[in-house]
């Protein structure tokens, strides 16, 4: 393909490619690892799962513009966390500071981290560590 047409940009190569292979099936395919991306504050990366979203939508949808790519992969962050990163950064925010406003929410105010209580904290208040089950409040 290089030889038949020379050298170009990046944006002319991946224009053509989007051509060729942007089937039904590669959009279905997009959308589908979009919509099962949801961010876990434990396992992933602000940056790379940002960019790795951004990517996604701006693939599927050219056309849409910043501030909505921002807003639906806000919405992948869950709830606090995401209501968050919308208060924090204003309709015309460029991708760096929205990216830095997520990294800042995580490390300083820790929203959507998971917290293990103290064991002692239990055994101080009589509580069993145990978890109950539906079935064992069933049995006779």
């Amino acid at each position: 393909m290089r030889q038949e047409h020379g050298r170009h940009d990046w944006s002319w190569w991946k224009s053509e490619i989007i051509t060729k292979w942007a089937n039904n099936s590669w959009r279905f395919k997009m959308e589908n690892a979009f919509e099962s991306s949801i961010f876990n504050v434990e396992k992933d990366k602000p940056l790379t799962w940002f960019l790795k979203q951004k990517d996604k939508i701006s693939d599927l949808n050219p056309d849409m513009s910043d501030y909505m790519i921002y807003m639906k992969i806000s919405r992948k962050c869950g709830v606090e966390l995401g209501n968050a990163i919308e208060c924090r950064c204003v309709k015309c925010c460029s991708t760096e500071d929205y990216i830095d406003s997520m990294e800042d929410i995580i490390t300083r105010v820790r929203i959507g981290k998971t917290w293990i209580r103290n064991p002692m904290e239990y055994k101080m208040s009589g509580c069993d560590l145990k978890p109950q089950h539906k079935h064992d409040s069933q049995i006779p």
